[in-house]
């Protein structure tokens, strides 16, 4: 799978949270929830560094169309329930969207690199 976007990324920043939105092309990624797939054409991941510790995606969103072509959308929380590690079970290809996201928002501070596999 090779994930690509159009356009730029839209950033927004606050003290310890930053969201960065990605335009998905067409057909780059599909994700399947209760055997109904959704094929994403926007992103957005949030980023967040509380306490200052170093920052953390916490959750993405996606947006895009079903099989039937209704719109829909599916929000992912990326941490743990003590929200100190990755959630255990996400699949690649988000913690790819996520990466992706972070190398794009690299210029307002954001050091990032996925969980170990």
């Amino acid at each position: 799978m090779k994930l690509s976007t159009a356009g730029d990324p839209v950033m927004t920043q606050e003290d310890t949270k930053v969201e960065v939105g990605l335009d998905l092309k067409a057909g780059t990624l599909v994700l399947i929830q209760d055997g109904k797939g959704l094929t994403p054409h926007h992103a957005v991941v949030q980023f967040a560094a509380p306490d200052g510790r170093p920052w953390m995606a916490q959750q993405v969103t996606f947006t895009g169309a079903g099989p039937d072509g209704t719109s829909g959308s599916l929000v992912v929380d990326l941490l743990n329930d003590a929200c100190d590690g990755p959630r255990d079970g996400i699949p690649d290809a988000i913690w790819r969207v996520v990466t992706f996201a972070a190398t794009s928002a690299g210029d307002v501070g954001i050091t990032y690199a996925p969980p170990a596999p």
